[in-house]
């Protein structure tokens, strides 16, 4: 029942963070804070290092640029529910889904003659990773 709960609780936030990424191009802290806090359902300590999995995140946005501090946010607090390889292989799948459909969507910009956006909101991308790795495990595919 608690873990019916904590699955819920998850990708209802994630779901919720990446409807707000999408209009208003912003992550709350609150959606991140309750991100974590479902983390502490069932909890176990070795998750806590999950928090690591944002560092990638960290680095490119302090020496390239481009990736906001909500981003960074989400997989801290993503990592915690997820533990640090769960975490790791969300970002994976997330980062691999958004380039397959930006990809994707710069041929069809460019076969339409339109220009590309030059920034796109990532959470939506982290979400997918995040709710197809909490399934994964849930369903005994432990990472």
């Amino acid at each position: 029942m608690l873990l019916l709960l904590k699955g819920g609780f998850f990708i209802v936030l994630l779901l919720a963070a990446s409807v707000i990424d999408i209009k208003k191009r912003i992550i709350p802290d609150t959606i991140c804070l309750l991100i974590a806090a479902t983390g502490f359902i069932l909890f176990e300590p070795v998750k806590l290092l999950g928090c690591l999995s944002a560092l990638p995140f960290f680095l490119a946005a302090l020496f390239c640029g481009g990736i906001g501090g909500g981003d960074i946010k989400l997989m801290a607090a993503s990592g915690v529910v997820l533990g640090f390889t769960g975490s790791i292989a969300a970002m994976t799948i997330g980062l691999t889904a958004m380039f397959l459909f930006y990809a994707f969507h710069a041929i069809v910009q460019r076969l339409c003659g339109r220009e590309c956006p030059k920034a796109y909101p990532l959470a939506p991308f982290l979400s997918i990773g995040c709710i197809a790795i909490y399934f994964m495990n849930t369903g005994g595919i432990t990472l």
